[in-house]
């Protein structure tokens, strides 16, 4: 392979107000942990991007660990040679000649970003193009729709030249925004709900609510193996919070409230897993919520709900089709894990025919007639188990559902 380093681009989104060092230090210290495997590698920072001097190092591999680490806009396998005319010449005929597949149209873009330079962009384009015309007879030059977009992009530094941007994931590096509690099922959607909150900066823990004997191990295995996954894409330790959920269930079937079953239910979860965000310093609950989706993700099933805590309820999916939900969760590797048949604790207790608009002073109503309904739920926080997981390890269950819960 001709090139030698790896240009990576923050993008605005990231890179705007005094946050900017910030910013830059967590995207570093994320490629850092991503490519650790790596050890050859060296960076160079410098105004909204870095260089990877890849010493030898494969560069598709690390292509496809970059993708997924969130904050970078697009990054690009570079040539890098002095500020100087032929040596950028020479750079760009050999980026042109090594092509897997020689094209027949390509136009020069180039950018001078130093401008003590002696030319300017226009001029660049003219010189390096008819450098490489002179070089290749038969290409021609076509700025509309080129088949190859040639890039010289001349920094303080030195001048790189490549014809590949490959796009990030973008969004804000992990942990720059705070920290959350995912609530994870063994389902479709809240796998991508948790990518999508740490694509935008949050630091996820999560927290699954099991019914032993009622799920099987498997259930829980397959949370486990979509926690770890989840794991990777925050490219560190992920805690797992495992809830027993048997009592409560048990207790609110008791209660001959078929129709606001799901809603009790609900109810409970978040009033529990708000004592567990006190106790781990989060500021928000993740749900996999899309509304309308199934009967307890009307808008007033929601509303009931959510008045069951104080804190925020960030619900990325809230706007979104299943399909397109099925969508990301193939694109980011949790879906044949999801799909998997053990079911969880609340598809078992699913009524017949759920109430898909309750009403808050019945809600009520029915839980206060369960008068020892706290102490459940905290003793339901205090027996809560506590997994951390690792990326390192693949998901068994990456080769075979609905969220009905969140």
């Amino acid at each position: 392979m001709i090139y030698d380093k790896i240009i990576v681009r923050y993008g605005d989104l990231v890179m705007k107000g005094r946050n900017r060092n910030q910013f830059e230090k967590r995207v570093l210290q994320q490629i850092r942990l991503a490519l650790q495997e790596f050890p050859a590698l060296s960076y160079a920072k410098t105004f909204g991007r870095l260089t990877i001097s890849l010493n030898g190092e494969p560069f598709e591999a690390i292509s496809e660990r970059l993708k997924d680490v969130f904050g970078i806009y697009s990054f690009s396998p570079v040539i890098g040679v002095p500020n100087e005319l032929e040596q950028i010449q020479a750079a760009a005929l050999k980026v042109m000649q090594e092509l897997d597949h020689p094209p027949a149209t390509f136009k020069v873009s180039a950018k001078r970003a130093w401008k003590p330079f002696p030319h300017n962009s226009q001029e660049m384009n003219h010189l390096v193009g008819s450098h490489v015309l002179r070089a290749i007879a038969e290409l021609k030059v076509d700025v509309r729709k080129p088949e190859v977009d040639l890039r010289v992009d001349i920094q303080e530094e030195a001048t790189y030249i490549f014809n590949t941007v490959i796009l990030g994931a973008g969004g804000f590096p992990f942990g720059s925004n705070g920290k959350a509690l995912l609530l994870l099922s063994g389902g479709i959607d809240s796998p991508v709900a948790g990518w999508m909150a740490m694509r935008k900066g949050l630091e996820l823990e999560a927290v699954h609510f099991h019914s032993y004997p009622f799920t099987s191990d498997k259930a829980q295995e397959k949370v486990i193996e979509l926690a770890r996954r989840l794991s990777y894409y925050a490219g560190a330790p992920l805690k797992l919070h495992m809830v027993p959920f048997t009592e409560i269930q048990t207790r609110l079937v008791q209660a001959k409230q078929d129709n606001l079953m799901i809603t009790l239910m609900r109810r409970a979860m978040l009033r529990i897993t708000e004592q567990l965000a006190e106790k781990n310093g989060a500021g928000g609950i993740v749900t996999g919520e899309s509304l309308g989706q199934v009967a307890s993700q009307t808008l007033p099933s929601m509303n009931v709900i959510g008045r069951a805590t104080v804190l925020p309820l960030l619900k990325p999916l809230l706007m979104m089709d299943k399909q397109e939900i099925i969508n990301e969760a193939e694109r980011i590797g949790t879906f044949t894990t999801s799909i998997l048949p053990y079911e969880d604790c609340c598809t078992l207790f699913l009524p017949k025919s759920p109430s898909t608009n309750p009403n808050l002073n019945v809600v009520e109503r029915a839980e206060s007639y369960i008068p020892e309904l706290e102490q459940l739920l905290r003793e339901a926080v205090e027996r809560t188990e506590v997994i951390e997981l690792t990326p390192d390890a693949q998901a068994s269950g990456e080769t075979a559902g609905e969220d009905r819960w969140f």
